[in-house]
């Protein structure tokens, strides 16, 4: 049996399919690499929206025979944080620091683990209101920005805005309940700003 071609070939190609494996697959690396160098949560969901997207614009161009497909989307998000980091006047994270965290391969038990949170973060997404379920589907599944499922959809800006926001933070919490605790002092001191 011939082995699955990568799965950037595979979204080049226009396989609906393959969009949710590299989620799947990548989701932990570019989540980890966007919230270490992003000011807030916020920030960071808007930015891993902004790396996928360049991912799929980006595909046709991974060539196995350069470098690992990891490595490859690595080197994307990287390229996009430094430009959103500029634009945004974020401090810019150094080679360094992104050479740091390549060295931390995961090891095998690591990458189970985290198969495994992807597979229950799917299940779980299913799960979410159908109006949050069908905001976060539209960023994450079609790319598209904030404002053009505001568009495609009829809702406010600011109701797409919080329903990803929502959708998202029940997504952590069912996946990390510790982290309800972390979300319950975020919102008080918004709130608190506000």
């Amino acid at each position: 049996m011939p082995a699955e071609p990568p799965i950037l070939h595979r979204v080049a190609s226009g396989q609906s399919a393959a969009v949710a494996d590299c989620i799947n697959q990548y989701g932990g690396l570019v989540w980890s690499l966007a919230r270490r160098f992003s000011p807030d949560v916020q920030a960071a969901e808007d930015a891993v929206q902004d790396i996928f997207v360049h991912l799929w614009k980006s595909a046709e161009r991974f060539d196995p025979k350069v470098a690992a497909e990891k490595t490859f989307v690595a080197m994307i998000a990287r390229r996009r944080l430094i430009d959103i980091s500029r634009r945004k006047s974020w401090p810019t994270p150094s080679e360094y620091e992104f050479e740091r965290m390549d060295s931390k391969e995961r090891s095998g038990p690591e990458q189970a683990e985290l198969k495994d949170e992807a597979a229950k973060a799917a299940k779980l997404l299913d799960e979410l209101p159908e109006d949050q379920r069908k905001v976060i589907r539209m960023s994450i599944y079609d790319g598209m920005t904030h404002t053009r499922i505001s568009e495609a959809t009829g809702l406010s800006l600011g109701t797409v805005k919080t329903h990803i926001r929502r959708g998202l933070l029940k997504l952590r919490q069912s996946l990390h309940p510790a982290s309800r605790l972390i979300d319950a002092q975020e919102t008080y001191r918004e709130g608190a700003e506000s």
